[in-house]
């Protein structure tokens, strides 16, 4: 596999690609005036990072072209539906940079037409009510290598079904006990077209509907009628969809539909070392395995917004991915490339230790309190600077030192200098140690001439570290966060194999003695910055406090070695 090492770039714009190649010559064709598309999630869970490249097609494509997409909630399983998850999909759309306007519609909007619908085809004789159990379906619809079995109710009269069809929506039958089935095709080669089910009966109460009904449309039968009663010119799905496309049409054309958008199917978002899966990620929520549906490490938008990523990666990550329909899985590696991109330009950089081992300067004197002038972004000085305390005593990051230092190692060790970051060169003197043998202090000397890091007599130094006043730094919590599966590709999950056993142990470390410079005591939760020589982090959305804040790593600063294959590798 061809990799390359992922470098700064500015967020893309969305190019060209096969699905706005065809949007742009209906455009030109005159068969469309407006462009109209649709997102239409089910509110069964929340949303993650692959419906984001759906979100920026839908939405990108409408915007692009002066039209408008609708947000429709695809709620057809009552069952397993929520408002909760309606709510967080509405706010997970707006805050990856998207608005429907006035265009929210449910498939629940349209129970009745539906409802009319397949009574139209069952008078057509497109249509019959099947006693056959589920299970019986699904064995008599055959397999690839075996042609479909006629169910004995295939030949019912149109009157007969109809009444049996008005009777379940009545609610005289059981759950299960009927189903509403197209008649199509029980030998074709589309296992999707061998009389697939259109209703089934299923008593539960609906979030929008309440009880009053107990029969609920097929996604398949629902999907395509809500799109022509909207009126959406492209049905922008994802490459699963492509074997449910011969159905998408059959049903517009049998039925007495007067709009038939077109379906376009592309291959969805895939991400190393992450779950796409709505059901195994509920697993991981119900079984807490994760904290919650917006844990920082998994994928759901809250997740990534909580762990501080940017909806200018997101939207950059998917033009940078690009519309195709060839299956791929994308580097965990890319998305993290996109973050920095956007994170290095904005974020305000500060000093942060986050394992301190104590340093006293000897020679400094032990009332006195400087303020150093430290710049908020050395590329950008509109961003201004800030005062930061220096006195007698210090933090370090406890990997700043060595007693016995190994090859190469230029920071701080026995009779070695080093800079301070803003500050002073430091020297090492003394190593003081408890009765165990660890180091709890370290004696140094300031070189008073070498204020703002510089020495008048030319002398260099191969090191510069961070630090902190142990007087003025307040405690913190921070949150090391890494991905969530030890396995690369998704795939590499069996089925029904216990998900605790694939989760990466190193996936979060907590550490909760932290350092860090006076102003983020009060950090505002989900506020940025660069801890400088760590990475970028986020201030906790839910449980940072003023006077005890936590933090989040969103990601490392760039690993030179990381190489990024920018389309992915193939799945």
């Amino acid at each position: 596999m061809t990799t390359s090492t992922p470098t700064p770039e500015a967020p893309r714009s969305p190019s060209a690609d096969f699905v706005r190649d065809i949007v742009e010559a209906d455009l030109k064709s005159g068969k469309h005036n407006k462009i109209v598309t649709r997102f239409p999630p089910e509110p069964n869970g929340y949303l993650h990072i692959g419906h984001a490249k759906s979100i920026c097609l839908n939405f990108g494509i409408a915007q692009q072209h002066g039209g408008v997409c609708h947000l429709r909630f695809d709620d057809t399983n009552p069952a397993a539906e929520d408002i909760e998850y309606v709510e967080s999909i509405q706010e997970d759309v707006k805050w990856l940079g998207f608005d429907w306007r006035d265009k929210m519609f449910y498939a629940s909007d349209y129970f009745e037409q539906i409802y009319e619908y397949a009574v139209e085809l069952i008078r057509r004789g497109q249509a019959y009510v099947c006693d056959l159990p589920l299970e019986e379906v699904r064995r008599t619809r055959g397999n690839f290598q075996t042609p479909g079995q006629a169910s004995p109710f295939r030949d019912r009269p149109a009157a007969e079904n109809l009444d049996l069809f008005r009777r379940m929506r009545a609610g005289e039958f059981p759950d299960g006990a009927k189903t509403l089935r197209a008649k199509i095709d029980m030998v074709s080669p589309n296992m999707n077209m061998r009389d697939p089910i259109l209703y089934r009966i299923k008593r539960a109460t609906h979030h929008r509907t309440g009880d009053r009904w107990c029969i609920y449309p097929m996604y398949d039968f629902a999907h395509p009628i809500s799109d022509a009663v909207e009126g959406i010119t492209h049905s922008i799905c994802t490459l699963e969809f492509e074997d449910h496309r011969p159905l998408y049409d059959w049903t517009l054309e049998q039925g007495p539909a007067t709009c038939h958008p077109q379906q376009i199917e592309f291959a969805r978002l895939n991400v190393t070392h992450t779950l796409m899966s709505k059901r195994k990620l509920l697993e991981l929520v119900k079984n807490k395995l994760v904290s919650g549906w917006d844990d920082p490490r998994l994928p759901t938008l809250q997740g990534l917004r909580r762990r501080g990523y940017t909806p200018e990666a997101i939207r950059d990550l998917c033009a940078r991915v690009g519309v195709t329909k060839f299956s791929s899985l994308t580097e965990l590696a890319l998305l993290e490339d996109c973050v920095r991109n956007d994170l290095n330009s904005r974020c305000p950089r500060v000093m942060a230790v986050l394992k301190p081992v104590k340093v006293v300067i000897e020679n400094y004197p032990e009332d006195q309190v400087e303020e150093l002038d430290a710049a908020n972004h050395p590329m950008d000085p509109a961003l201004g600077s800030r005062k930061v305390p220096f006195c007698r005593e210090l933090y370090i990051e406890e990997d700043d030192f060595r007693e016995v230092p190994p090859p190469k190692y230029y920071r701080l060790t026995p009779g070695r200098e080093v800079r301070l970051r803003y500050a002073y060169f430091l020297k090492l003197e003394r190593i003081v140690k408890d009765s165990s043998g660890k180091v709890v202090e370290l004696r140094c000397t300031y070189d008073p001439a070498t204020r703002g890091g510089d020495s008048p007599d030319g002398r260099k130094v191969k090191s510069t570290i961070h630090w902190v006043s142990a007087r003025h730094a307040p405690t913190a919590e921070v949150r090391l966060y890494e991905h969530l599966l030890s396995a690369a590709e998704p795939g590499d999950i069996p089925e029904g194999d216990d998900l605790s056993t694939q989760l990466n142990p190193k996936s979060l470390e907590t550490l909760s003695r932290c350092r860090v410079e006076p102003a983020l005591a009060e950090a505002a939760g989900g506020s940025l910055w660069q801890f400088e020589r760590q990475g970028y982090f986020c201030a906790d959305s839910k449980d940072s406090r003023p006077g005890a804040p936590v933090f989040n790593r969103t990601v490392t600063l760039r690993d030179t070695w990381t190489k990024v294959q920018k389309g992915g590798r193939p799945a």
